[in-house]
């Protein structure tokens, strides 16, 4: 939606504001460059997000913690790395492509997400116990001509970010450096379990510089991770750590909750550990019972989720926590307006093609292998989205599926998509028959807390 001449003198103001930060490492200067980006977020972003500045401003100030996680950035990320990382993470993903996908929605009139998810390949060197991805087969992939189609297409509605998941994505090493260095424009998180992870492939990654990593650890204990991962699982995860410190890349974790693991996955130890070894980030996502076989018991109980959300957000608090920024995927649907699926934030593409609603709900009725992502967006099922939504104000409730079950099949009828699980097809009945019980169970402690937090 923005002209090319705009485009370029937009960049470069932001370049400006990245080289004077990143120059500026280790000199007093650094705190004036780290003013004036958030200005520079403001202007760029704050008809769409009002309160961007302003929240900014409140995390980030002389001596805060915010502050002091920024600096570590700087000292200790490669340069070239960083700048990458600010200019097509930070920019053209979060800022100019946020804009452009909110224009883009209302000009075509069906929803564009600013981050895609898809799956190289379905294929995995692991056989963790619960993956749902394992429900998928082995032997799925995209090839490289479609994954670089569905960039370049994506880029075009203003979708800069794109987070790889599978299967195992770097089972596609090569693949996914090509991707990257033919679109150094985009960011592109890998989600992995780090057991493929080199010195010649950390090489590369500061090469290119737009490559981050989300690595899957489930305890702070090596015999508590490798007993779902597998025998060796937690030292390959730590020797990845220091491969990839030792190259300047930016990386944290992936980890997903249960009844089982919550209280250990998110305990000093398990935060001292991958802050220890360099983790920027952590990413939390509860557990889903989706796939044939899957376990409704794993679900956290209504108080556990409770802790979570309270312990995430203490985490990452303004003031005291830990110096790590950690993201809770269910109980965060405050900050972004509720659940994101369906093309409103964002998409899920599996290793068939099939463009789904979410990465937990696999339904649809298009192939990128078929349509463009453009048709494939305005498919029913997401258009139904567009309509159904929001259903649900309470945003502490955001899931078709997980909180609200009467939703999901409305939705799923409504459009006809067929079942995407080319293993174990199942009906949208049978997923939902998994989840009434613990939405019935959570509204009331729901209800209670967003009260809490509208006062």
């Amino acid at each position: 939606m923005q002209t090319k001449l705009a485009h370029a003198a937009e960049r470069k103001a932001f370049e400006i504001a990245a080289d004077k930060l990143i120059s500026s490492a280790s000199s007093e200067n650094r705190a004036e460059a780290i003013e004036s980006y958030i200005g520079l977020a403001g202007k760029l972003i704050g008809r769409y997000v009002p309160q961007v500045e302003a929240g900014m401003r409140r995390a980030v100030y002389p001596g805060s913690k915010w502050e002091r996680w920024i600096f570590r950035l700087a000292d200790e990320i490669d340069p070239h790395v960083l700048k990458t990382f600010v200019m097509s993470g930070g920019y053209e993903a979060a800022f100019r492509g946020f804009r452009n996908t909110v224009q883009n929605a209302e000009h075509y009139g069906c929803n564009i997400p600013w981050i895609i998810l898809f799956d190289p390949t379905s294929a995995c060197n692991k056989h963790c116990i619960g993956c749902w991805a394992a429900e998928y087969g082995h032997q799925q992939n995209l090839s490289y001509d479609d994954m670089d189609r569905l960039v370049t297409q994506g880029s075009k509605l203003g979708c800069h970010m794109y987070m790889l998941t599978g299967g195992e994505p770097l089972v596609r090493k090569k693949d996914v450096l090509k991707l990257a260095e033919a679109h150094p424009d985009c960011l592109f998180n890998i989600f992995t379990n780090a057991s493929l992870v080199d010195e010649a492939f950390c090489t590369e990654c500061q090469r290119l510089g737009n490559l981050v990593f989300s690595v899957s650890l489930e305890s702070f204990e090596p015999e508590v991770n490798d007993g779902r991962r597998g025998d060796g699982s937690f030292d390959e995860v730590m020797a990845a750590f220091d491969l990839m410190r030792a190259h300047g890349l930016i990386f944290g974790t992936s980890t997903c909750y249960t009844r089982d693991n919550i209280e250990r996955v998110t305990s000093d130890e398990f935060f001292d550990l991958i802050i220890g070894k360099g983790c920027r980030y952590a990413w939390f996502f509860h557990y889903m019972p989706v796939g044939d076989g899957a376990n409704a018991d794993l679900m956290p109980t209504p108080e556990q989720r409770e802790y979570i959300l309270n312990r995430i957000r203490e985490v990452r608090g303004y003031e005291g926590g830990k110096e790590i920024f950690a993201m809770d995927f269910q109980n965060d649907g405050q900050f972004v307006g509720g659940c994101i699926a369906g093309g409103r934030a964002y998409c899920h593409i599996n290793a068939r093609g099939d463009v789904e609603p979410c990465v937990f709900i696999h339904y649809s009725d298009a192939n990128i292998k078929e349509k463009s992502l453009l048709e494939c967006l305005k498919q029913p099922i997401f258009m139904a989205y567009r309509k159904h939504y929001p259903w649900s104000e309470n945003h502490l409730m955001p899931c078709p599926m997980l909180e609200n079950p009467k939703v999901l099949p409305r939705i799923v009828h409504e459009s006809g998509a067929p079942s995407t699980d080319y293993v174990s097809p199942e009906s949208v009945e049978t997923l939902i028959s998994r989840t009434e019980a613990y939405a019935a169970a959570w509204k009331p402690a729901a209800e209670r807390l967003w009260k809490e937090m509208e006062r």
